[in-house]
C-alpha cells in the first residue's frame, strides 16, 4: 500500500493577504475539474476502523459526493485507505492515535489539500481540522473540542478554538470562494437542538458561552444549513450511549453545515440518516447531509 503521506499533498504557507489567498484557492478549486458537488455529508464515525463496515454500508446506500469524517481515532499508517478507495472514495486525512482525527473523502475525484490544521496556535497538535478543494468547492472537516468538564482548562481550550475557527472562517469567506464548513462543532446551538431535559445543564455543549461562540461564528455571513430549512423542527445528530438515550430519542444536534451565501442559495435538501445510529456497534452520531441544486 502506498504510504499515507504520499497521498496527501504538501501544505504550503498561505499567501499574505486575502486577495492572494483568494487567488490561490481559485487555482486549487479550478484545478479540481470544476464540477459542482451535489451531496455533502458529515459523520463523526467514532473510530473509523471499528465502524468501517457500517461506514462502507452507508456509503453504498447514500453515495455522497463528499464526506467529512471526524473522530477517526487512528494514526495515519492504520487508516483504512485501501478499503475506501475500493468503494470509489479518495481522501485527505489527518489521523491521531487514540483520539481526534479528521478526513475529507470525495467520490470519483481527488481532494486537493489546502490546510491540515486550524491556524492561530502553532502549539496546538490536536487533529481537529482539515480543508480541501473538491469539485469547485472548498470543504472543511471540523471536530471542535468537547470542553468538559467546565469550568476548567478544557472549556477554555474549546472557547479559544472556536474563536480561532471564527477568525479563519472570516478569512476564508473574504476570498470569495464557495465554502462548506462541516462537522461536529460540539455545540447544541439552542434549546431546540437538545431534547427537553435539565440533565445536561452543566455540560459544555450547551453553556451560554459555547452557544454565543457558535452564534458569532455563524454571524450574518454564514448559513446554518439544517436550521435554515427546518427552523422549528427538533433534529438530532447525536445520541449518547448512556441511559438509553438512543431508545428514548434523547438526542442533540451537534453536527452542522455552515455555507457561504452562494451555496446557501443552492441548498435544496438536508437530512440525517438516523437509522445508521441504530445499527449494531454504531457510532453515537448519525451521518447528516445536505444537497445542493
Amino acid at each position: 500500500m502506498v504510504p499515507v503521506r504520499s497521498r496527501i499533498r504538501s501544505h504550503h504557507r498561505p499567501p499574505a493577504n486575502a486577495a492572494e489567498r483568494g487567488a490561490d484557492l481559485r487555482v486549487k478549486l479550478n484545478s479540481n475539474n470544476g464540477r459542482i458537488i451535489l451531496l455533502i455529508a458529515t459523520f463523526n464515525i467514532n473510530n473509523v476502523n471499528r465502524r468501517l463496515e457500517n461506514l462502507i454500508a452507508w456509503l453504498r446506500e447514500r453515495q455522497p459526493d463528499v464526506v467529512c469524517l471526524q473522530e477517526l481515532k487512528s494514526e495515519d499508517r492504520a487508516l483504512p485507505i485501501a478499503a475506501l478507495e475500493k468503494e470509489g472514495y479518495h481522501g485527505v486525512w489527518r489521523g491521531q492515535k487514540t483520539w481526534n482525527g479528521v478526513a475529507i473523502l470525495a467520490r470519483g475525484s481527488e481532494p486537493i489539500l489546502t490546510r491540515k490544521a486550524l491556524p492561530g496556535d502553532p502549539e496546538d497538535k490536536q487533529a481537529r481540522y482539515i480543508e480541501a478543494a473538491v469539485n469547485g468547492v472548498l470543504v472543511a472537516s471540523i471536530y471542535a473540542p468537547n470542553g468538559n468538564p467546565q469550568p476548567g482548562p478544557k472549556f477554555d481550550y474549546k472557547l479559544a478554538w472556536l474563536a480561532r475557527l471564527q477568525r479563519h472562517a472570516t478569512s476564508l469567506r473574504r476570498t470569495g470562494a464557495p465554502i462548506v464548513l462541516a462537522g461536529d462543532f460540539n455545540v447544541a446551538p439552542t434549546d431546540l437542538d437538545i431534547y427537553p431535559t435539565k440533565s445536561w445543564d452543566d455540560d459544555a455543549l450547551i453553556q451560554p458561552e459555547s452557544r454565543a461562540a457558535f452564534r458569532r461564528l455563524v454571524g450574518r455571513s454564514w448559513t446554518d444549513a439544517i436550521r435554515s430549512l427546518h427552523p422549528d423542527q427538533r433534529i438530532y445528530t447525536f445520541w449518547d450511549y448512556k441511559r438509553q438515550r438512543w431508545e428514548r430519542d434523547a438526542g442533540l444536534r451537534l453536527d452542522h453545515f455552515l455555507l457561504t451565501r452562494d451555496l446557501a442559495e443552492r441548498l435544496i435538501e438536508t437530512g440525517v440518516d438516523r437509522d445508521v445510529r441504530g445499527l449494531p456497534g454504531a457510532s453515537d452520531h448519525a451521518p447528516a447531509w445536505i444537497r445542493l441544486g
